[in-house]
Formats: C-alpha cells, structure tokens, sequence
C-alpha cells in the first residue's frame, strides 16, 4: 500500500499548478484509499477513529444483501410474468443473469452521474469530493422499478444531487434524503414508470408474452383495490393467502429492487447496528409508531385495508427498507435522543396512516420520511427548549 500512496502522492496536483482545479477530483480516488490528515470543517462529523468514507463504505456493505437478492427476485418475476419455465438449476442461473443485466446498468448510471454531478461542482467550488453520494448511489437504485428508464434515472439523479443537496451546501447540509429525493421526483415526474401494475415486474408490460389474466400488480397494489370498487378478494385472509407474510419476510413478491426482503435488509441492519452508524432509537421508534397505527386501524377497520394484520402491514412495500437504510440517515434525522424516539414514532405511524388513507399513493413511506426529515430540526429544538425550561426550574428550586 505504501508504494500506491507514493505512486499516488506523484500524480498530485499542485494546489497553485497548472491542474490545480482537478485536485479535488484526486483527493476523491486518494481518500477511498487511505485516511485524510484533514479533519471534517463543517456538516456531517464522525466523532470516531473512522473516517467519513469508511463510514458510507460500511453502509455500502450493509446494502450488499438487498442488492444481491434484488438482482435474483428482479429475474425470478420476469419468468413468472412471462410463463416461461425451464429447470430449475438452469431457471436459478437464467433468473440470476436476467437480474443482473437489468439492475448493474441502474447502479452504473446512478454513480456514473451522480459522481459527475459531485466531480463539477467540487471543481468550480474547488472543495473535495463529498462522500454522501456513496452510499446514495446505491440507494437509488435499489428504491426504483427495474425497468425504470435509464434516461429518467440520470435525470433524477442530476435533480436529486442538484436541488436535494448541493443547493444547501453539500453532504452534511441537506435537509431532505437524496435517495428519495429522486424517487419522489420520478413518481411525480413520470407516475406512468413508478406506478400501477406493469412496472414492478420487468418484462410485463410485454403484452405478447404475458399469460392470458396475469397481472403486475404488488401486494400494496392489490390492497389499495378496494377503493375503486375493484376488491378481488372476498376477505383479508384470502389476500394473505395470495400474499403471505413468509413470502414478504423471505422477499418473494414484486416491488422496488432491494426493499422486498426482510432478511436482506435484517443483515443489513445487524451490521449497521453492530458498527454503531445506526441509530437503534430511530430504527425501534418507526417499527413501533408503524405498528401501532397498524393496530389502531384493526381496532376502527372499516375496510379491507385497515384489517390486515400489523406485523404483515410493516413487511409490505418499503417500510422495512426504510425503517433501516432511509429514516436513520444521520444528516436528515432528529439529532437529540428524545427527538430520535419521537421523529421516529411519528414517521413510521404516518407511514401507514398515508398507505391506508390514500389508496392512490400506497406507498406511503417516501412522503412520511421527508416530511419528516424537513420537521427533524423542529422536533429537536423542542426538545432542546424543554431540557433548558427543566433545567432552569431545577436551578430555581434549588437556589430558593
């Protein structure tokens, strides 16, 4: 490694040379590498042995199990969408290739624009490459369809890294999540690709090979029927029957690329808890705010929706997904402790409330946490208020 670092340190840039204005561009590819001897000026701090990018790196790790298992589930409902069958070693291999041809080109165009977008503006502002979009490039797309445009996806990109964070002054600055700052633009944008029931499955809105009656709809699709008259289930039970609650634990359901499996995103959480870049008050905070709005529709159901188990509610859509790689991002989320239990809660119970309510937008995930990533530093400033009244009626007491 010394050799690289000299090798490296070589090609440097002098910061009043000829190639001055590329010398964030190196320090980007020099500090993946080794350590920085700069200590963080402003925005998000590691107060730790680590350095920021070993930071994102570790969170990168933690997406690897929903990435995997999103490049096989991508392929394994191509061939149920279009009735094709073949052996089942031979299928694995098939659904494993298909997968991967259809996911690798969306995390080459997420980094390979974001990380443009990053490299232009850390050469005009002549700041170092800022490593947020590590870990937002792997985030986008595994919150997306597989079939989603390419094209549409750079754009999103370009709006998320421009409008979602450079515009407040880069990583550690923004005030909403990048990575669902380009799901929201491209629901919004362009619903037709991030909506209804032939974008979950890639291959489907093939109309010549999909079999006679086959529909793309998800779980979360099929449970918001109910509003437009078009329940296609005579109870509950008979849609958990359809879609059962191993079937969303094991992943094996049709949704966005990495947010299915609920043991792929638990691997990630264990490793994002067991390195400490998590917070487990935010994480516990939203599974239980989502559960308990879960419990209170069962408890006033007067539709389909509202009587689907709780446990089975949160392991729909991206809830779980969210509750792990999106509510905890330490930049957008509630600061103080108490304000990490309560912008939790509140997240996750508006989650479902927004699911259930408003059957034309089941996902209500994305809209809860940015909602909430804009309300985080009003939740803490209360409690900030609140420690100081506390403390100075103690202060009182005590002088008096």
């Amino acid at each position: 490694m010394n050799s690289i670092e000299k090798l490296m340190r070589k090609f440097e840039p002098d910061h009043d040379g000829k190639w001055a204005k590329f010398h964030p561009v190196w320090d980007g590819f020099f500090t993946i590498l080794f350590t920085p001897g700069e200590t963080t000026q402003k925005g998000a701090h590691i107060r730790d042995g680590v350095d920021l990018k070993r930071t994102m790196m570790m969170v990168i790790i933690a997406l690897i199990p929903c990435l995997l298992f999103g490049i096989y589930n991508t392929g394994h409902w191509h061939y149920i969408a279009t009735g094709e069958t073949t052996a089942y070693m031979d299928m694995f291999g098939a659904k494993v290739g298909y997968g991967l041809m259809k996911v690798l080109p969306l995390v080459i165009v997420s980094y390979g624009v974001g990380l443009g977008v990053e490299f232009i503006f850390a050469i005009k502002n002549q700041h170092s490459i800022q490593e947020g979009f590590l870990v937002s490039g792997m985030l986008i797309p595994l919150i997306v369809p597989a079939d989603v445009p390419l094209w549409m996806l750079a754009i999103a990109v370009i709006f998320a890294v421009v409008i979602g964070k450079e515009v407040f002054g880069g990583t550690g600055m923004n005030i909403i999540n990048v990575a669902l700052t380009a799901r929201a633009f491209l629901f919004f944008g362009y619903p037709t690709k991030m909506s209804g029931n032939d974008v979950w499955m890639s291959g489907i809105s093939d109309v010549a090979k999909r079999p006679d009656g086959y529909t793309g709809a998800t779980p979360l699709g099929d449970l918001a029927s109910f509003a437009s008259d078009e329940w296609v289930y005579e109870s509950v039970d008979k849609f958990s029957d359809k879609w059962s609650l191993m079937d969303s634990i094991f992943g094996f359901i049709p949704g966005s690329v990495g947010e299915t499996s609920m043991i792929a995103i638990g691997i990630g959480a264990l490793i994002l808890l067991g390195t400490g870049i998590a917070s487990w008050r935010i994480m516990l905070s939203f599974v239980i705010g989502g559960l308990a709005m879960g419990y209170l529709f069962n408890a006033t159901a007067v539709n389909p929706f509202m009587e689907l188990n709780p446990i089975h509610q949160i392991a729909l859509g991206g809830f779980a997904f969210g509750a792990v790689f999106m509510i905890t991002d330490p930049v957008t989320a509630a600061q103080t402790n108490t304000g990490k239990y309560i912008y939790g809660f509140l997240a996750g119970f508006f989650a479902i409330l927004v699911r259930v309510f408003n059957p034309a937008f089941p996902e209500g995930v994305m809209m809860a946490i940015l909602f909430f990533n804009i309300l985080a530093p009003l939740i803490d400033h209360y409690v900030v208020q609140a420690n100081i009244k506390r403390r100075l009626k103690r202060l009182k007491t005590k002088t008096a």
